[in-house]
């Protein structure tokens, strides 16, 4: 069984060797500009805090600070692996196609530049839409709740992390469409199976939500609710890619329960006597 299974490790062995090198090489290339990758990331926050200092004239201003002796430089290192992470995220996907493009027909392996196109495009999506529409409102109602009684002090080392966090969350999120696509074109899922699973997606994207963002409502919401809009848009694309065929006649009736069928023959036998 082992000598079956090698080949597929050695070629996922590979295909991770190559994501990992491309995240390594872009780190580099990040960590170059993680200056300016740390300003954008703490864009909202500063916003945030400035904000509510001009809202609440009673609340202290708030500032971010570090806890720690190298805690800017291992903020450096975490927004360049950051930044790295998100400018290979094309080249790993190419990796994951190549790793199981030898499963599929011909014609499924035509889709490689819709996959890594696609992809790419619906994560930084996502996290464009977290950073624009999430965060500026998420961050102002925490640092808000409370102010009048504490004065912000906000950790970078633990923003940094909270921030990627909520980027990735999103990010990951939003490829649901593309999934939904890729599983209909296999034959994997179809309209209706989505359609059934719908009332355990909503309860899963709740959550899902609930996890990844801050312990508010409103940002749970603003994920919440693009996810569903997305299971919505994802059923569309199975319908157009794998609807599910109606069953004929015949099939139907043999998949009915013996019961049923058994009880219609009986009704017919009595309409005949009692006419």
């Amino acid at each position: 069984m082992f000598e079956d299974i090698k080949p597929h490790l050695i070629e996922l062995r590979k295909r991770l060797g190559i994501s990992v090198l491309s995240v390594l090489a872009m780190f580099i290339v990040a960590f170059s500009f993680h200056n300016e990758i740390l300003s954008w990331i703490t864009q909202p926050l500063n916003d945030a805090l400035a904000q509510v200092s001009t809202i609440s004239k009673h609340a202290a201003e708030g500032m971010v600070t570090t806890h720690q002796v190298g805690g800017a430089f291992f903020v450096a290192l975490k927004v360049s692996f950051f930044g790295g992470l998100l400018a290979s995220l094309p080249i790993i996907l190419y990796q994951l196609w190549r790793f199981i493009a030898p499963g599929l027909y011909e014609n499924e392996k035509n889709m490689l530049i819709p996959f890594v196109v696609g992809g790419s495009l619906m994560f930084f999506i996502g996290v464009l839409f977290s950073y624009y529409v999430v965060t500026p409102f998420g961050f102002q109602f925490l640092i808000a709740f409370g102010s009048f009684l504490y004065t912000p002090m906000i950790n970078i080392e633990d923003y940094v992390g909270f921030f990627t966090k909520i980027m990735f969350g999103f990010g990951i999120a939003f490829e649901l469409p593309v999934f939904a696509y890729f599983l209909a074109l296999l034959g994997l899922v179809t309209d209706r199976t989505m359609i059934d699973f719908f009332k355990y997606a909503i309860v899963i994207i709740f959550i899902v939500a609930a996890i990844l963002t801050p312990p508010d409502v409103i940002t749970q919401l603003l994920m919440a609710l693009p996810l569903t809009l997305l299971y919505g848009l994802s059923i569309l694309i199975v319908r157009m890619v794998n609807p599910e065929t109606p069953k004929p006649k015949e099939e139907k009736e043999q998949s009915r329960p013996a019961n049923d069928r058994e009880r219609t023959k009986q009704q017919l036998l009595d309409d005949t006597k009692n006419p």
